[in-house]
């Protein structure tokens, strides 16, 4: 199986880059893991936010295949203590699928066709991240989740 990230938007900050860089090596020793993403829309202040999330879902939608299983990350997801999100990951892996596709949308969340296009929601916390931060802060959880998996002493219970 592989797991793909798709984000909307540059990280502006080179901390949260190599932090992000470092999970992604990490998780490769696993699987094949990529981050896809998308550029950030220009001359946005003529646009409401719903045409922003309109034409970032149009580019998201884009990346996506029929035969994907689609996770958004949403604050009004279901939420996974560590080892539960472990397990979720490993039954992923076992039911045949391809790719495993989780989005991280731009600051004003998901057009309707996005939502309507995921399998599945789930949430880091009920606290508001940047959109930035969560990449560190998801790509580390699913690090963790595969050193679970494998009975390696990085997370500690």
């Amino acid at each position: 199986m592989q797991i793909e990230l798709i984000v909307v938007g540059k990280t502006d900050s080179k901390e949260v880059g190599a932090l992000v860089e470092m999970y992604q090596k990490r998780i490769n020793h696993y699987c094949r893991f990529a981050i896809t993403t998308i550029p950030d829309l220009r001359n946005t202040k003529s646009l409401t936010t719903g045409q922003q999330n309109q034409s970032e879902g149009e580019r998201i939608l884009a990346q996506l295949t029929e035969s994907d299983y689609v996770v958004l990350l949403d604050e009004r997801g279901a939420e996974f203590r560590s080892v539960e999100f472990s397990e979720w990951i490993r039954k992923r892996m076992v039911s045949g699928l391809k790719r495993l596709v989780f989005v991280i949308g731009g600051p004003y969340g998901f057009s309707e066709e996005v939502y309507k296009r995921a399998n599945q929601q789930i949430s880091l916390s009920k606290m508001t991240f940047s959109h930035q931060i969560v990449r560190a802060i998801f790509t580390e959880q699913i690090y963790r989740a595969f050193t679970i998996l494998n009975n390696e002493p990085y997370h500690h219970e």
